[in-house]
């Protein structure tokens, strides 16, 4: 029985790495393979009761990851809306082409820890369209977004799913999450940014404009008061965690909650039609649900395989050949570039207890930092890049060939940081 759940896991996990060859979406690939896994599982056990109840104890986590992700989700799009994000888009205006390098990446950098890599790429993607004319260059600058997209999240406990994961699991705490991970996380945009900016120079030329003659519907003191209360919301999470002691979806809850309650009172005199467009309830016809779905689907098959302890098997194994744990990590990292990071994330969380590891041990940092970042190295591993890809039609040998070298040297050198923080101030 077990041989057969690790078997259809593993078809699963090829069917979602190879989702563009297949032409078949992630998000099925994702829910057959945690369905047919607990069901093998239930089939072959003697004792229903105790399969229904890990499945039940299971679904009581992952249900706070999905709800955090959804009501997350609908607060970006809530912002967007509003055009909340022009506030800060509009204020570029540099041409030069390394001066505008570091502001976009630096941007996209911070953005990030405050929403998602995911959200960040979309949001940084639309403003290179409107500053940079050049195909080829522009590609070069949204790959430094998805860079710094991913090295942005990793330091905060809602900039990327996978360190979420781990903070709202008890592996992390904020304050562990973005003492130990900013200056690491620095580094690995840092590197690259500057190997690049000794390529370009110059200045870049800058598409005509195009008149949408499109009327606005929000003034200019909504954009800015949603795009402060929604980001404000996002950062009070985290305070509402440690002060109510709730899980953070709870928060999250909280703070949709309440920006719903405003937006429906400062729209409250408008028609029908503009209320429907900055309501809460068009943002969440825009959620991204699928999305949503891919988590519950993979996080569901990785709990089947920690039911059946084939998690801690494979973490003695490791340990039996590999022997070092930061080896590990690095390794799990780097395979990240190859397949989501979020089931890898999930089977560390399975692999590794916590009574061996207690809550901010750095080992939880260490792997957040790795999971957060090894993405980068291939177009398709992570969500920012495979947004990138599909906004700018990006080709994955020519980011094999320009990029991932780049972003190896700067997820070793983030790496190397990180571990000579810990050894040096044994943080």
């Amino acid at each position: 029985m077990h041989l057969l759940i690790v078997l259809v896991f593993i078809i699963g996990y090829a069917g979602i790495a190879f989702e563009h060859p297949l032409k078949i979406n992630k998000t099925a690939s994702a829910l057959l393979t945690g369905v047919l896994c607990w069901t093998i599982y239930m089939l072959g056990s003697s004792d229903v009761d105790l399969v229904s109840g890990q499945l039940y104890e299971h679904l009581g986590q992952i249900s706070g990851i999905l709800f955090f992700l959804l009501g997350a989700m609908t607060i970006v799009e809530l912002i967007d809306a509003h055009d909340g994000f022009e506030v800060i888009t509009s204020r570029i205006s540099t041409t030069d082409k390394r001066k505008l390098l570091w502001i976009i990446s630096i941007l996209a950098f911070f953005l990030s820890a405050v929403l998602d890599n995911l959200t960040t790429t979309i949001v940084m993607v639309s403003l290179l369209r409107k500053l940079i004319d050049d195909k080829t260059t522009r590609m070069f600058f949204v790959s430094m977004v998805v860079l710094a997209a991913n090295a942005g999240g990793a330091w905060t406990p809602i900039g990327d799913v996978t360190t979420t994961m781990l903070w709202i699991g008890g592996q992390l705490t904020t304050g562990n999450i973005i003492v130990n991970l900013f200056i690491p996380s620095m580094v690995c945009l840092i590197v690259p940014l500057l190997f690049l900016s000794f390529t370009m120079s110059g200045k870049v030329e800058t598409p005509a404009i195009v008149e949408t003659h499109q009327t606005d519907k929000t003034t200019p003191f909504e954009r800015k008061f949603i795009l402060a209360l929604g980001i404000g919301v996002l950062l009070f999470v985290p305070v509402f965690k440690t002060v109510t002691h709730l899980p953070p979806f709870m928060g999250m809850l909280f703070g949709l909650a309440i920006l719903w309650i405003i937006t429906e009172i400062i729209h409250k005199n408008k028609n029908d039609t503009d209320k429907d467009t900055y309501s809460v309830v068009h943002a969440l016809r825009k959620a991204d649900v699928p999305s949503v779905l891919f988590f519950l689907g993979i996080l569901v098959a990785i709990s089947a395989l920690e039911s059946t302890h084939q998690l801690q098997d494979l973490a003695a194994y490791m340990d039996e050949k590999i022997g070092n744990l930061n080896v590990i990590v690095i390794s799990i990292g780097v395979l990240s570039a190859i397949v989501d990071n979020v089931p890898l994330v999930a089977a560390g969380m399975g692999m590794y207890d916590m009574a061996t590891y207690p809550t901010d041990h750095y080992f939880w940092s260490f792997l957040a930092y790795c999971a957060g970042t090894g993405g980068s190295m291939l177009i398709i591993g992570s969500a920012a890049g495979v947004a990138a890809m599909g906004m700018e039609k990006i080709d994955f040998i020519w980011y094999l060939k320009n990029i991932t070298f780049l972003a190896f040297l700067g997820y070793m050198g983030g790496a190397g940081t990180f571990l000579l923080q810990h050894y040096l101030l044994g943080s």
